[in-house]
């Protein structure tokens, strides 16, 4: 998969498309790996592709839907919390289908609501009102790249495949 081309002529448009640029580097590391491996943590860390998909997947919702724009689901963070890294654990019903499912469509949402926000409305969750939507996207593209490089490390380790 080659690498999204994206326009720079907006500060918005810089920072969704480095934001993207992000998110595909992910989904590359996914990329012809069967199920098995995706559970597999082959190295000091406990961490897998298919948890760090889950963990992407849950937090471009909360960021964007949640801290955002201030959208309320009962039954999800931050109303249930679990441990910091209840994210990454993964059960049996856990699928690359399913996550890279839900993961699109909260992209998705989350494209939405930025298309339709300006740079510097506030976060609507009272804890982070004092950041702005500049600040979500920038936390975003350094969160997404930093796991993006995590799942590059775990990839290679597994069957020397570089996403890159």
């Amino acid at each position: 998969m080659t690498a999204p081309q994206f326009s720079t002529a907006t500060e918005r448009d810089a920072l969704c498309g480095f934001l993207d640029k992000q998110r595909a580097a992910l989904l590359r590391t996914l990329d012809g790996i069967s199920e098995a491996d995706v559970r597999k943590a082959p190295t000091s860390s406990s961490l897998t592709l298919l948890g760090l998909l889950k963990h992407n997947a849950l937090w471009e919702r909360r960021w964007f839907q949640v801290i955002l724009a201030g959208r309320y689901f009962p039954d999800e963070w931050p109303h249930v919390e679990g441990g910091a890294d209840d994210d990454f654990v993964l059960g049996e019903h856990d699928t690359v289908p399913h996550w890279l499912a839900y993961y699109e469509e909260q992209v998705a949402a989350g494209r939405e609501i930025v298309a339709a926000t300006d740079l510097d409305a506030p976060c609507a969750w009272p804890k982070l009102a004092h950041r702005n939507l500049r600040w979500v996207l920038l936390h975003m593209i350094e969160e997404v790249a930093r796991h993006a490089g995590h799942a590059d490390i775990i990839r290679e380790t597994l069957d020397g495949t570089r996403a890159t």
